[in-house]
């Protein structure tokens, strides 16, 4: 009997992990927005600040930006708000399924190249190569925050 609750409990606190997998696309899938890049080819560094505003607010300043298909770019992330913070990159479709991940385990490990979670006062960044042309988003999925207004829009030309 001992044996049978000790194996119930670690399936129950497996379950979450093996449900919820990698944030932010990674399942072990090629990501349609592109693939981490290379530091060192980087032709562009786009400085993105998150926090909230004394009215609820929480928004990323730039909210949109554009790239070019092919290009690689870093992305420098700082955390200017009170509390924790995310920055996911990814197809629209994507952002929100795992939104409603999120919201089922608000505490998921981030171990993808196309997202950082940072504290309050933070910063981190992100390098990345754009390998398709098209409209894709960035979005805030700790829960609540993508309702606050917390997500952008991220346009790749092609060449």
């Amino acid at each position: 009997m001992k044996e049978l609750l000790i194996a119930a409990a670690l399936a129950a606190l497996a379950t979450p992990a093996l449900a919820s997998g990698n944030h932010a696309g990674g399942h072990g899938e090629k990501l349609t927005v592109g693939e981490p890049g290379d530091k060192a080819k980087a032709t562009q560094t786009i400085r993105v600040t998150m926090k909230e505003t004394d009215d609820g607010k929480m928004l990323f300043t730039p909210a949109a930006f554009k790239v070019r298909k092919g290009q690689t770019v870093k992305i420098e992330i700082k955390n200017a708000g009170t509390i924790d913070h995310e920055f996911v990159l990814d197809q629209e479709d994507k952002i929100l399924e795992h939104k409603k991940v999120m919201e089922k385990f608000p505490e998921m490990e981030h171990a993808d190249a196309n997202s950082i979670r940072l504290p309050a006062g933070q910063s981190g960044e992100i390098v990345w190569k754009f390998t398709t042309d098209g409209e894709f988003k960035f979005a805030c999925l700790i829960p609540g925050h993508y309702e606050a207004g917390m997500h952008g829009d991220v346009s790749v030309a092609g060449k």
